[in-house]
């Protein structure tokens, strides 16, 4: 009987079943960092999500494109391209891609090589590699949570895919986590290294960090200095979370965060950016 892939309708994480019989339980949803489904789970085929979503994308930065649905589903993550002259590359994934939405990527040049910070962020990267073959990169810690698509090259903690954009892995919130800097738009595609509270008109107005977020569970002292120790190496002025792109927050913003987290017992509470300026 071939295996097909089953989304949990709650998180949005993908993962294969078999045919007759959809998962019992969602690794995602069972993790600490993540919560329970309060009555239980529901797995949906492929077939039935494309029923249910539809696709957006549009341009956050030039040569920056982001990809959700509508509506929500899961976790509801964004999956950004970066268009690129040596080969597109795509970081994180949106909960599904519809045949519009594969075509508009075809339209955008493809995916040479596809990427994410962690499970929070895969989105649906089974059907990029299924219609791009590209080269599938992940920290080597993150393998463990790849069921859904094929790890092509697990890396170390840091790995260069052009002069200026690179991979660093800062763990904490997950294990492998990872970051990714591209020096040409001075951007952090930093997963959910950092959270950023929006004000009605999308402005970023505060800032925390937690390694589970539902739970409010904050990161440890040393998981925040290797977060600090990454982030003083890239000093970028755009954020791109899985859910969020907040322009405007900075390195400095960063850096003041885990300096405020530092001083003291450490916690999960959004800071104003203005107190972090």
């Amino acid at each position: 009987m071939p295996l097909i892939r089953y989304a949990c309708t709650h998180c949005g994480t993908w993962q294969p079943g078999f045919a007759h019989t959809p998962p019992t339980g969602c690794p995602s949803c069972l993790d600490v960092r993540n919560a329970l489904p309060f009555d239980g789970w529901e797995f949906q085929s492929a077939g039935q999500v494309s029923e249910r979503l539809s696709t957006n994308w549009e341009e956050a930065l030039p040569g920056i494109w982001g990809f959700s649905c509508t509506p929500s589903f899961g976790l509801g993550s964004t999956g950004w391209l970066l268009r690129r002259p040596e080969g597109n590359v795509a970081f994180e994934g949106a909960p599904w891609y519809s045949r519009a939405a594969l075509e508009g990527l075809e339209v955008l040049g493809g995916i040479e090589v596809l990427s994410a910070s962690h499970p929070h962020g895969f989105g649906a990267l089974w059907q990029l590699q299924e219609r791009f073959d590209p080269l599938l990169v992940l920290h080597r810690d993150a393998v463990p949570y790849s069921k859904a698509f094929q790890v092509r090259w697990p890396v170390d903690d840091e790995h260069v895919f052009a002069p200026d954009l690179t991979l660093h892995c800062v763990g904490g919130h997950y294990e492998g986590h990872s970051v990714l800097y591209d020096a040409r738009t001075r951007s952090l595609f930093c997963g959910d290294a950092l959270k950023v509270e929006l004000d009605a008109r999308g402005r970023p107005v505060a800032l925390s960090c937690h390694k589970g977020f539902h739970a409010a569970i904050p990161l440890s002292h040393g998981e925040l200095r290797r977060y600090r120790a990454v982030f003083q190496q890239l000093p970028f002025e755009n954020v791109f979370t899985p859910f969020e792109f907040a322009r405007g927050v900075t390195r400095e913003h960063a850096l003041a965060l885990f300096d405020r987290l530092l001083a003291g017992m450490p916690h999960t509470r959004p800071l104003p950016l203005e107190e972090l300026s």
